[in-house]
């Protein structure tokens, strides 16, 4: 697997990063995972019983 390059400029500053293609695959996901978080920050929380039963009924428990 590639590593994490960085592109710097004459000064030897970094100005951009170049990442393996699955390590930006997984980043993409988790800022997807905290969109839905923060999307979801307000609904009610039900408990795992609940859960189980709701997964029960739909055949997937």
């Amino acid at each position: 697997m590639k590593e994490t390059q960085y592109i710097i400029d004459d000064k030897g500053r970094k100005k951009a990063v170049v990442l393996p293609i699955e390590e930006y695959e997984e980043l993409l996901e988790d800022i997807h995972d905290l969109a839905i978080i923060a999307e979801r920050k307000d609904e009610e929380t039900i408990g795992l019983e609940e859960v189980k039963k709701r997964l029960k009924e739909d055949g997937l428990l």
